[in-house]
């Protein structure tokens, strides 16, 4: 069910849906780990378009995602959460959080990006159950229960991560069915046997990641990764990515402390987070 309308409240109100539309440069974006609306609000001031609430690895369940996605989307930020695994529940729960859109990690087949969009969209696109007067809320003119109902197909996004084998061997089928495909580099290069080690990656994971993007951008769609900071985060702007994410919450907190604490002791920065 689309409401039709290029000028819709939830098009307006949704800040990366409306940069993917302007084409102008890549969103960037950064990831919560951690749960606290206060750090909510701290990633959303920091100048991100989009805030990746993390359900699958990071420490969120399902209260903290609500309080995060409301805190982020006053502030004018899309938050988008990634939920824990690919049930239709985690999808609903989600979306009716008022997530702007979702991301799916793990992905595998065609028919796993199937049953996820069916899932995220209302009837007739999909089986995605109305109810929830919590989700309207946040989108700013906020929608009517009529209105969201009638614009949630067009205007929230349905993302899925490459990070497998059977996913990268199937993602120009893939590709089509989504808004944006979202480069895991960690899990690909496990899963395709290059993985990161001490940061350095194979020219065979390389060569994966330029296939994802290119069957993104062939399909007219959008293209994501995650990265590990900023200088990575420009490279992978460079070669064209549309989404990007620039660092997480737990990283950033305990390299600013590492470094703080190096200088004090006359040792200067660190080289890198101790995570990565």
């Amino acid at each position: 069910m689309s409401s039709g309308n290029p000028t819709s409240k939830m098009l307006a109100a949704n800040s990366l849906k409306q940069i993917f539309t302007q084409g102008s440069r890549p969103a960037m974006g950064v990831w919560q780990m951690l749960p606290g609306a206060n750090i909510s609000r701290i990633l959303a001031r920091s100048g991100a378009d989009w805030v990746m609430v993390d359900c699958e690895h990071g420490n969120i369940d399902d209260a903290a995602m609500h309080e995060a996605v409301p805190a982020i989307a006053a502030l004018g930020v899309s938050p988008i959460v990634r939920i824990p695994d690919l049930q239709p529940s985690m999808v609903k729960r989600a979306l009716d959080s008022g997530a702007h859109g979702i991301l799916a990690p793990l992905i595998r087949t065609v028919e796993d990006v199937k049953n996820l969009v069916t899932a995220a969209k209302f009837p007739p696109e999909g089986k995605r159950g109305f109810g929830s007067p919590i989700a309207m809320q946040n989108f700013n003119p906020m929608p009517t229960f009529t209105e969201y109902l009638q614009q949630a197909n067009e205007s929230l996004l349905t993302m899925v991560q490459i990070e497998t084998q059977e996913a990268l061997d199937c993602v120009e089928e893939i590709a089509p069915l989504v808004d944006v495909i979202f480069v895991g580099p960690f899990d690909l290069g496990n899963n395709i046997g290059h993985p990161i080690i001490e940061g350095k990656m194979d020219p065979e994971l390389d060569e994966a990641i330029e296939r994802i993007l290119k069957a993104a951008v062939t399909a007219g769609k959008k293209c994501g990764i995650f990265c590990t900071g900023g200088e990575q985060a420009k490279q992978y702007a460079d070669k064209g990515f549309h989404m990007i994410s620039v660092a997480t919450d737990y990283t950033l907190l305990g390299a600013a402390m590492a470094d703080s604490l190096s200088i004090a002791r006359g040792q200067g920065k660190q080289d890198k987070p101790a995570s990565y």
